[in-house]
């Protein structure tokens, strides 16, 4: 017979990725953050576990302290980081839109501006989460993304409510900087096949014409795999490297795919994924373009 206890702690462990992701940007961190969590709720004497009023709320605690800890961490070990550094990408936006228990779903009384769960793994959302300093971002996803009071931030970052009240303010702010109006997933995966149909042509016009001037393309191969060190700036300077420097993509197989919430690529060769590429658009041009090729970050990705 299966223990209830055991089977309620466990259906947690879902929520508990989706918020450990959306803290470190990257699905294997958070798997390994989950485990680390669950050993330590397990090292527990059973009468201490027994003790605990909300299994929920202590490992959401716990798991956010360590990815409090783990952010701190990330900072050095990315100053050694082979060129850029882009999140991990992962794939089927159903797979991560769980938010808090439905007992727990209630809004907290502060007023603040709320952004979605889907929103919130959007490669754009991720890059600016990514700039934000560790407490600034623990304190933005529990509160703006998973809906937990500040009261509730307070007792999980170790700072008082009103610290983490404008901790999160601070981090809106970045967020509003930055965000674009939204574009209706049509369109955007309209503009993402026009690129794909451009770059097979080699038709460096036609790319121009779907980039925006000041576009910016990143690309992470983590001194594993090639990949350009460096931004590259301005559409007509993106579309030539396209052309001109990558690999034609008459060797791959290019599929459309979701990438984090939104249509992306997934160029596969020989049935294993070697880049997935992210893109944000405003209005009727592409803006930015992520392409991760770091193979320790596309383990997530399947051949399908």
């Amino acid at each position: 017979m299966t223990d209830p206890s055991l089977t309620a702690i466990m259906s947690e462990r879902r929520r508990l990725i989706n918020l450990a992701y959306r803290l470190l940007g990257s699905l294997t961190d958070a798997e390994d953050v989950v485990q680390e969590t669950y050993a330590r709720w397990y090292a527990m004497p059973e009468e201490q576990r027994d003790a605990v009023e909300t299994p929920a709320a202590w490992l959401t605690t716990v798991a956010s302290r360590i990815c409090l800890d783990q952010l701190g961490s990330a900072r050095a070990r990315r100053e050694s980081y082979v060129g850029e550094w882009i999140p991990e990408p992962v794939p089927d936006r159903t797979e991560w839109v769980t938010g808090r228990p439905a007992t727990e779903a209630a809004e907290a009384a502060d007023p603040a501006d709320r952004v979605t769960l889907d929103e919130s793994i959007s490669m754009a959302f991720l890059v600016v989460l990514d700039s934000m300093t560790p407490a600034e971002r623990v304190a933005f996803v529990l509160h703006d993304v998973f809906r937990y009071s500040f009261p509730e931030v307070a007792e999980i970052v170790g700072r008082t409510p009103a610290a983490c009240r404008k901790l999160a303010s601070s981090a809106r702010r970045r967020i509003d900087a930055t965000r674009a109006p939204a574009v209706p997933a049509d369109r955007h995966a309209e503009l993402v096949r026009d690129f794909k149909d451009a770059w097979a042509a080699k038709d460096i016009q036609a790319l121009v014409g779907l980039l925006d001037p000041d576009a910016t393309a990143i690309s992470d191969g983590g001194g594993i795999v090639p990949a350009s060190l460096d931004p590259v700036r301005t559409g007509e300077g993106i579309a030539r490297f396209l052309v001109e420097v990558v690999a034609p993509l008459t060797s791959l197989q290019v599929l459309e795919r979701t990438v984090n919430g939104r249509p992306g690529l997934v160029l596969q060769r020989d049935g294993a994924t070697v880049t997935v590429l992210a893109f944000d658009v405003d209005g009727d041009r592409i803006t930015r373009i992520w392409a991760v090729r770091n193979p320790e970050k596309l383990r997530s990705w399947t051949t399908g």
